[in-house]
């Protein structure tokens, strides 16, 4: 997968930053061209042994809220159709979305053994556009309303949001890049362009500002023992200070 220059994306991704008093909200939009080179196709070569391009692959139910119960209610009686349980992707789909994923986050994690349940398939443009209007409105308010028609014309200039196929990616905590201590929300989300050729990633999360990490008291035994230190030395010089007194009073 090969990162995609957007001077448009370059200058949003600066204002995605932002600082909300008891949370930062950190963000990042990206384009990436879906022709495979160099180590994606020898991923690709790994990746098809386990399976063809062709096969199907089931993903879990889309974590955008709004299912309404009579297609979560058809999904789970085993009707066909295209309820949130029954999407499925092709396993070519499936590595376009892993190697995403690895392009975006690398060197620091690999995804290469991400499954198929780890990604959902959305049910709609206007779902995800709730989704993440509310998440980022409610945690940035103004700051994000300003960004918000900028940030989504030029998602859509990129990559024709009309046209796209939208995957999330949520996996268990273990594998989340964004599973550790202090996180208090996050969405990825891959808005996937067949004709194109491209994938836009955008993905976000919000910190706690007051989240510290655990103090293990080591350091304030040390420092007791340097004070314990420094005060046995300063009461041995006053001592000597006071030797020399009485020997000069003579």
């Amino acid at each position: 997968m090969k990162l995609l220059e957007n001077s448009s994306f370059e200058a949003i991704n600066s204002q995605l930053t932002i600082e909300t008093g008891d949370c930062q909200i950190i963000g990042r939009i990206e384009s990436y061209s879906c022709k495979m080179a160099g180590d994606d196709k020898q991923m690709f070569k790994q990746f098809c042994q386990e399976g063809l391009p062709h096969v199907m692959e089931a993903l879990s139910p889309p974590q955008t809220a709004g299912v309404s119960p009579s297609r979560l209610s058809r999904s789970q009686s085993g009707d066909e159709g295209e309820g949130p349980l029954s999407d499925k992707c092709s396993r070519k789909t499936l590595f376009y979305l892993i190697a995403t994923l690895n392009a975006s986050f690398r060197p620091d994690y690999d995804f290469s053994r991400t499954k198929s349940h780890d990604f959902s398939r959305e049910p709609s443009l206007n779902w995800v556009l709730n989704a993440v209007n509310s998440s980022l409105s409610s945690a940035a308010g103004g700051q994000f309303s300003r960004l918000q028609p900028q940030l989504w014309q030029a998602i859509d200039d990129e990559i024709c949001l009309s046209e796209c196929d939208i995957y999330s990616y949520k996996p268990d905590l273990d594998s989340d890049p964004y599973g550790e201590e202090g996180n208090l929300w996050s969405f990825n989300y891959f808005f996937y362009n067949k004709r194109l050729k491209r994938i836009v990633f955008f993905t976000c999360r919000s910190v706690s500002l007051f989240m510290t990490p655990r103090d293990s008291g080591i350091g304030n035994d040390l420092d007791l023992e340097l004070e314990d230190g420094s005060f046995e030395e300063e009461e041995e010089e006053n001592m000597e200070e006071e030797r020399r007194g009485a020997l000069c009073t003579r």
